[in-house]
C-alpha cells in the first residue's frame, strides 16, 4: 500500500501528527504502532498506573533498561516507555507541564528559530482543552482535555502548606512561562461528562475520535524494522506483524515518531548515524550523521519515602484493599476519588541557589510510597517526595545493541557523569526532606525510610544517592533539532541531508524542558503538522 505520509510510532507525537495531517481529506496517511489500540480500561483508570509502570508482564510497556550506569554504581537504571496509540501519554502520570519560558528561548539561540516560547505558546493552546477554557495562556477547544485534580488528598494541601512555611510561593499555574512555586499539578484528565476522570491520553485526546476518516489508516501491532530508502531518499517503512514482514510506501514523507530511544534506534537499523554505531554490526552505511543516538538528556531523579498511620492515600493494607471496590464504583459513577489519582499529586520546581534565572530541581509529592518504580512493595501506608535536577549537563547516548530489529537499543543515560549534576541533586534533596519534616506535613510521618537520617553529610547523600537514584521518565534529545554538527534535524524537523524523512517527537529535544515532557512533545507535534501542511500547500501550489 501507499500512502502519502507514513508515520511511525502512535505515540503523544505520531496520535497527534496522523490525527493533525488526516484532517486535510486530500491526502493519505499510514500511521505505524507497535502496541496495541490504547483503548483498555488500565489505560482508562489513572490509577491503574501502578499496574503497568512496573513493567511486568510488559502491559503497554517497553519496559527498557540502560546498561550498567557508572555514575549509579554500576547499576542498570529502568526505562518504562508506553507501547500504545498514546505511547507514554497512556501510561504516564497525567502530568500537564510546560516548562520554563527560558527552556524554549533557550533552544531559539541555539539556532532553532521558530521554537522560542512566543513562538510555541500559540500550539500549547491549540492542543489544549483546558477546564478554565480559553486564556491568555490556555486553550478551550483543543483535543487534549486537561483538567484541575478531581480529587486531591488532604496530605497533599499538607505538603503544599510546608513548602510554604519555608517560604515557597504558592502557585495556582505551572504553566504560564514561570512554573517557580509549590501547588497542585493539573492533569491530562477528561472533565466532559461522558469520560469524566478518565486518562486523556493523546490517542484518546487526538486519534481515537477520528480513527474513521477514510484517509486515515491506523495499523497496530506492527513493528518498523527498517526505512525504505532510494538513495538519500526515504520512501517507505518495513514493518513486521506477528510472523510476516510487511511494507508500506510513503509517496511525501517518513516521519518518525517512536521517541528518544526507538527513533535513532531506527535510524541506525536504516544505516544512518555514526560509522562507529552502525557497520559493527554488519549494517551497510547509508548517510553519515554524526548526532544520530548522541545527546541524550534525561531528568534524574531521587526518592524520599514515608511510613504513615493515615490511611487516606494508596497503599497495602485490610482498610485499603476493603474500600477499593468502593473507589472503583466512585470513579466509575462520578469521575472522582481515589481511582482518578494521578498520584504525583503535589508539585514544586525549585531554586537551589536564589541567583539562578529559573528553578533547577522539580518535586513530586506522591500519596504513595513509591520505591525501585514501585516495583518494590511496602506493606502500610505512606508518601513520597521525588527530587530531579531539571537542567543535567551529563549526556549520554541510545545505539544498536545488535543488528535485530526486534532487539532493545542499549540506552546509555550517563547519568552523573558531570558532578555539577550531583551536587544539585544532593542540594535538591536536603530541600525536600525540609518540607517533608515541616508541619503540618511532618504530622503524617510514622517512619521515614531508605536509610535517610538526620546529621547526614554530602558524602552519605551521594552515596545513597548513587546506589537508589534513576530516571523520572523524561529522556530527550537523541535526533536533536538545530544547526550545528551534531544536528540531526533542522528547525523545520527534516533530518539533515536526507529527503523525505522528518523526526516529530521528544528526541529531537536539544536540551530537555525544565519539567514533564509529555505536553512539549504533543506541541512539537502541533507545530510540525503546520509546518508539514504548509509545505504540502507551496508544492501543490507550484
Amino acid at each position: 500500500m501507499s500512502y502519502d505520509y507514513v508515520i511511525v510510532g502512535g505515540g503523544s507525537g505520531g496520535a497527534t501528527l496522523a490525527a493533525r495531517l488526516s484532517e486535510n481529506p486530500d491526502v493519505t496517511v499510514c500511521l505505524l504502532e507497535a502496541g496495541g489500540d490504547g483503548k483498555h480500561l488500565l489505560i482508562r483508570t489513572p490509577a491503574a498506573v501502578v499496574a503497568m509502570m512496573p513493567g511486568y508482564g510488559k502491559i503497554s510497556n517497553w519496559a527498557f533498561k540502560t546498561v550498567p550506569q557508572k555514575g549509579l554504581n554500576g547499576r542498570r537504571g529502568y526505562q518504562p516507555r508506553g507501547k500504545a496509540l498514546g505511547g507514554s501519554s497512556a501510561i504516564n502520570a497525567m502530568l500537564y507541564v510546560r516548562g520554563h519560558r527560558g527552556d524554549y528561548d533557550g533552544w531559539a539561540e541555539q539556532g532553532c528559530d521558530g521554537w522560542d516560547w512566543d513562538s510555541v505558546l500559540p500550539y500549547f493552546k491549540k492542543s489544549q482543552n483546558n477546564e478554565d477554557g480559553d486564556s491568555e495562556i490556555h486553550g478551550g477547544a483543543g483535543p487534549l482535555q486537561v483538567s484541575h485534580q478531581k480529587s486531591p488528598r488532604p496530605i497533599t494541601r499538607a505538603f503544599i502548606d510546608a513548602a510554604t512555611r519555608l517560604q515557597h510561593r504558592e502557585v495556582a499555574d505551572f504553566n504560564s512561562g514561570d512554573n517557580e512555586g509549590v501547588g497542585l499539578f493539573q492533569v491530562t484528565q477528561f472533565h466532559d461528562p461522558a469520560r469524566n476522570g478518565e486518562r486523556c491520553s493523546a490517542a484518546a485526546g487526538y486519534l481515537h475520535p477520528v480513527m474513521e476518516r477514510p484517509n486515515l489508516t491506523v495499523i497496530t501491532r506492527a513493528h518498523a524494522t527498517r526505512l525504505a530508502l532510494d538513495g538519500k531518499r526515504a520512501t517507505g517503512v518495513h514493518y513486521r506483524q506477528g510472523k510476516e514482514d510487511k511494507h508500506v510506501s510513503a509517496k511525501r514523507e517518513v516521519i518518525l515518531c517512536g521517541g528518544a530511544f526507538n527513533s535513532p534506534q531506527l535510524l541506525q537499523l536504516s544505516g544512518i548515524g555514526r560509522p562507529e554505531d552502525i557497520t559493527p554490526h554488519g549494517i551497510e552505511m547509508v548517510h553519515e550523521l554524526a548526532g544520530v543516538g548522541q545527546n541524550l538528556s534525561d531528568h534524574l531523579d531521587f526518592t524520599l519515602g514515608y511510613k504513615s498511620k493515615d490511611t487516606d492515600n494508596f497503599g497495602i493494607g485490610l482498610t485499603g484493599t476493603v474500600n477499593l471496590v468502593k473507589h472503583i464504583m466512585d470513579w466509575r459513577r462520578t469521575g472522582k476519588g481515589m481511582m482518578a489519582t494521578p498520584f504525583a499529586e503535589g508539585a514544586a520546581f525549585l531554586k537551589t541557589d536564589p541567583s539562578l534565572d529559573y528553578p533547577d530541581i522539580q518535586l513530586h509529592f506522591v500519596i504513595s510510597v513509591v520505591d525501585d518504580h514501585a516495583r518494590k512493595l511496602h506493606a502500610g501506608y505512606g508518601y513520597s517526595c521525588h527530587v530531579c535536577v531539571l537542567n543535567p549537563a551529563s549526556r549520554g547516548s541510545v545505539t544498536l545493541a545488535s543488528a535485530d530489529p526486534m532487539a532493545a537499543p542499549a540506552i546509555d543515560p550517563n547519568y552523573l557523569a558531570e558532578d555539577s549534576d550531583l551536587r544539585t541533586l544532593i542540594k535538591g534533596a536536603k530541600m525536600s526532606r525540609e518540607i517533608m519534616k515541616t508541619p503540618p506535613l511532618a504530622a503524617y510521618e510514622h517512619k521515614e525510610l531508605f536509610g535517610i537520617r538526620d546529621g547526614m553529610s554530602d558524602a552519605d547523600w551521594e552515596k545513597i544517592i548513587r546506589n537508589r537514584a534513576d530516571t523520572i521518565y523524561h529522556p530527550v534529545g537523541t535526533c536533536k533539532m538545530g544547526i550545528d554538527d551534531t544536528a540531526v534535524v533542522d528547525p523545520q524537523l527534516r533530518v539533515h541531508g536526507m529527503q523525505g524523512l522528518r523526526v516529530v517527537d521528544a528526541s529531537v529535544m536539544p536540551s530537555v524542558v525544565s519539567g514533564n515532557t509529555n505536553a512539549p512533545t504533543i506541541m512539537i507535534a502541533e507545530r510540525a503538522a503546520d509546518l508539514i501542511k504548509a509545505e504540502t500547500a507551496e508544492a501543490v501550489a507550484a
